[in-house]
């Protein structure tokens, strides 16, 4: 690989960082290509050599926080069936400091996600792969017998998705209430009451 080729891929891994570190103090909210510019200690000039404009760099921003979000610690599943939509539903809520500036980036996020199509479109397909994750655990619950044969999987998934966002909301809006145990004893009711 030639010299210019490697001096390029690290100034862009920099930019990426860069951008990491303005999503993480300010979110969506605060990300422009002056921010990402002074995180770096550069020129605006120079992080525009990488993204033509705002929305390129919010879709790059989205590909970090997939990314980090996909290499992020989580929990695993001793079990399949409710063992693992429990560790499905905790491996979501910000349960730990990374978490917790996890979920304030993405929910950031949705803001952006739904003033532009392309965004909203793809946010959607995220939703959709997480409630298939959950489907698939669902059915393995169902399977096992410890959820009723009956109970339809998709509108299972829907509402533990649902019940696990609000909660990751109420988490980052009051902490003091909803700490880590208290958010793990709310998601084991939860989980308990699909099983009566």
């Amino acid at each position: 690989m030639s010299p210019a080729r490697t001096d390029h891929d690290a100034r862009r891994h920099d930019v990426s960082e860069a951008v990491w570190r303005v999503l993480a103090e300010n979110g969506f909210a605060g990300l422009t290509l002056r921010a990402v510019a002074t995180a770096m200690g550069a020129s605006t000039g120079l992080v525009t050599h990488y993204f033509a404009g705002k929305r390129e760099l919010v879709i790059h921003a989205l590909d970090i926080l997939e990314e980090r979000t996909r290499r992020r610690p989580r929990l695993t599943a001793a079990a399949a069936g409710l063992p693992a939509l429990r560790v499905h539903m905790l491996n979501i809520l910000p349960l730990t400091p990374e978490g917790a500036a996890m979920n304030r980036i993405w929910v950031s996020s949705w803001d952006v996600a739904l003033s532009d199509p392309a965004l909203y479109t793809a946010q959607q397909a995220r939703y959709e792969r997480i409630r298939a994750q959950l489907r698939e655990a669902i059915d393995d619950a169902r399977r096992l017998g410890e959820l009723p044969a009956g109970a339809d999987p998709h509108r299972l998934a829907a509402s533990v998705l649902s019940f696990t966002h609000g909660l990751v909301v109420q988490a980052l809006f009051d902490p003091e209430r909803f700490p880590p145990e208290r958010q793990t004893e709310l998601v084991d009711g939860f989980l308990a009451a699909l099983t009566r």
